[in-house]
């Protein structure tokens, strides 16, 4: 009997599709199925395409597709239609994919579905339901792979996943390491379970390794299979007590970097639509595990470069507190120009100029390297040495910067140095501390100025006078300023992405950062660092991205310093002293400034105005019939029964002022008048070289006498 009689018997039809010329070849039965005359029959593909279900039909291509990555044959169950669109019977197709060149044609057969199997439900059949459930599981399983950022979060999400009629209870992801076969992360197993598989050969027996050689999936649909198949491995795998096991490649480019097992409880049949599932996933999650690959290798990359071009804060230098946080902008490989740095000097006596004593001085250290990329941590490393260098030699705060400047514009007075605005710069900020006295000599390149938290629990930012940005001009001057850092008291000094991120501009973002300063009682600087990083980047530590509100726009260093006190914390003067220059008229706004900040609890607001507008005329005064710089001291000190302000300004003229009656049109010549009429008590002292005027104002209402 022939092939044909034989299947015509069984109500199977025969049928061949070119895909190249787009046409198909029925026999007589396969035509009857389809709702044509049973005869023999050539038809174009659109004249097939009416016969089956839409949906159906839009299934076809990725069956086959599947079919001919994996070399095996393509089943569907298709819904055969009539001319007027309604459903006549149910077929099942069984084809094989004979590859030609870039085309294919599929041979194989048609057979109608009488009724539904007994355990359909599991295998869940071709519906336009289940299709629209699977496409929305892919969407979901896409978005959450694409959103996982570490290995680990991926291996969570994927044992997470709830495939539609049929999700695995057990899940294991295998990659290569050589010649051998590693896990890489399990769900469904215990921790001890994964001893035999943790390492093997990619010549073991193994349904995992012959995936990783072959770069083809593995269907095992009982345990009778798998037996039959891998007998070397099976009493590994029978302990697990699972009926049914997938094995899909893990593909990224072209090559094969694992394997993963989806493991059933329940048998699966492991059906066209249900291997194409299992292959989507493989597919994205492969992709989610290169992509966390590589962002965990530029994350190990960028704390290995942080760990050391970032100095070590530990215990070992007497009488002073240290504590810094750096934390690199959000996205891409995360090191940038930030840095800090704690320098041990040479002793007071040994530099020329000390102020000598013994007690031993440090230097600190922040800046900021014009850029967020590699080449900008390059340069940050090499300008953190030179100023090592310069500050071991023992030169001046202001020498430091200005051989640090010139050392920046030789490395970077070329292309390989420049950025899309020009050659590279950099700002400083550098610190020269006597741990005896509690002197800070500041020099300052563009760098925001530092802060200081005194004992009473204010804070006031402290006006330096400084330069330009490191590595513009190499021939330019960085005066020194000089302040007091009593014991108890905290310094902080940070870049310019602790303050300006977030929205803010560098007034709002101090403020900011002021106001948590103030709320901190300033024991734990540890805490203090974490509290501030913390505001601008969301919960978490400096150690990690907050899952709130990761608003990082630029590189975050932050470096805290505070004088151990010998005893308890003895009751100190709030007090406040600043430089004016004769080219920097400007900083008198900044007089101001730090006038209503010193006094930013003074109970009566009428003073305090008095007192800004009385530092203004005297700082003018100088500036104005003197040729040199005004000093201005400001103290805020505990009398018996009220707190009393004492404001100083200095200068090196001998003429001293004269009290005049200006007439009401005069611009000038109300100083002394003003200090007359708003002061409780003013003067002016002679000194060796220049004179001192100076007002005092007793706030009222501070009966208990004590400061803060």
């Amino acid at each position: 009997m022939r092939t044909e009689d034989v299947l015509a018997a069984i109500a199977t039809g025969l049928w061949r599709w070119d895909n190249a010329s787009g046409t198909f070849s029925l026999d007589a039965e396969a035509a009857r199925l389809l709702g044509l005359p049973a005869e023999p029959v050539r038809l174009s593909e659109a004249a097939v395409r009416s016969r089956f279900h839409p949906v159906d039909w839009n299934e076809i291509g990725s069956v086959v597709n599947l079919a001919v990555a994996e070399e095996t044959l393509a089943e569907s169950r298709l819904r055969i239609m009539d001319e007027h669109g309604r459903v006549i019977r149910t077929v099942r197709s069984r084809s094989k994919p004979l590859v030609e060149g870039t085309g294919h044609q599929l041979v194989g057969t048609l057979q109608e579905v009488a009724g539904q199997a007994p355990d359909a439900a599991s295998r869940t059949p071709v519906t336009g339901d289940w299709r629209r459930s699977r496409e929305a599981f892919l969407l979901d399983a896409g978005r959450a792979l694409a959103e996982a950022r570490s290995t680990a979060e991926v291996l969570r999400v994927a044992a997470s996943l709830s495939m539609p009629g049929f999700s695995p209870d057990g899940l294991a992801v295998f990659g290569v390491a050589g010649d051998r076969l590693t896990i890489i992360g399990h769900h469904g197993q215990s921790q001890d379970d994964e001893g035999p598989f943790a390492s093997m050969s990619l010549d073991t027996d193994y349904p995992a390794a012959e995936v990783v050689r072959t770069g083809r999936a593995i269907y095992l649909p009982s345990p009778e299979e798998y037996l039959r198949r891998f007998p070397v491995t099976w009493p590994l795998a029978r302990r697990f007590g699972r009926r049914s096991w997938a094995f899909v490649p893990l593909v990224v480019a072209g090559r094969t970097m694992g394997a993963w097992m989806a493991a059933f409880k329940h048998p699966v049949a492991f059906t066209p639509d249900e291997r194409s599932v299992l292959t989507t996933v493989a597919r994205m999650l492969a992709q989610a595990l290169a992509r966390a690959g590589v962002a965990e290798s530029e994350r190990e990359l960028s704390l290995g470069l942080q760990r050391t071009m970032m100095p070590v804060l530990g215990p070992g230098i007497p009488g002073i507190r240290v504590a810094a946080r750096y934390v690199p902008t959000g996205g891409g490989l995360q090191v940038g120009g930030d840095w800090y740095d704690v320098i041990r000097l040479p002793g007071g006596a040994s530099r020329p100029g000390g102020n000598g004593g013994g007690a031993g001085r440090i230097a600190l250290v922040i800046g900021d390297v014009q850029g967020h990329d590699v080449r900008a941590a390059g340069l940050m490393g090499q300008l953190r040495i030179a100023l090592r260098a310069y500050a071991s030699e023992g030169h001046r705060p202001d020498a430091v910067l200005s051989r640090a400047s010139r050392f920046l514009y030789g490395i970077t007075d070329g292309d390989d140095g420049e950025s899309e605005n020009g050659p590279r710069f950099a700002t400083c900020l550098y610190l020269e501390v006597d741990l005896e006295t509690g002197t800070v000599d500041i020099a300052r390149a563009g760098h925001p100025d530092p802060a200081v938290r005194m004992n009473d629990g204010t804070v006031l930012l402290r006006p330096t006078a400084g330069g330009l940005p490191l590595g513009i001009d190499p021939d330019t001057d960085y005066p020194t300023t000089r302040l007091t850092l009593d014991p108890g008291e905290t310094l902080m000094i940070c870049t310019d992405g602790l303050l300006e991120t977030g929205g803010h501009d560098l007034d709002s973002g101090w403020e900011r950062v002021r106001k948590l300063l103030e709320s901190h009682d300033g024991e734990d600087l540890e805490q203090l660092a974490d509290t501030l990083v913390e505001a601008v980047h969301g919960p978490g530590s400096h150690h990690t991205t907050g899952p709130l509100a990761d608003r990082r726009e630029d590189d975050i260093a932050v470096l805290l310093l505070s004088r151990r006190p010998a005893g308890t914390v003895r009751e100190t003067p709030r007090r406040t002293l600043m430089t004016i220059a004769q080219a920097e008229p400007e900083r008198i706004a900044e007089a101001r400034e730090q006038m209503r900040q010193l006094l930013h609890d003074w109970a009566d607001g009428d003073q305090l105005d008095s007192a800004v507008l009385m530092v203004s005329e005297m700082v003018t005064n100088v500036l104005v019939h003197t040729d040199g710089d005004a000093l201005l001291v400001a103290e805020v000190a505990c009398g018996e029964k009220s707190r009393r302000l004492r404001v100083e300004v200095s200068d090196t003229s001998d003429e001293l002022p004269h009290k005049r009656h200006p007439g009401e049109m005069a611009s000038s010549g109300r100083g002394l008048v003003l200090m007359e009429m708003l002061a409780h008590a003013w003067g002016v002292d002679p000194r060796g070289e220049g004179k001192s005027i100076w007002f005092e104002l007793d706030e009222p209402g501070t009966t208990e006498g004590c400061c803060g």
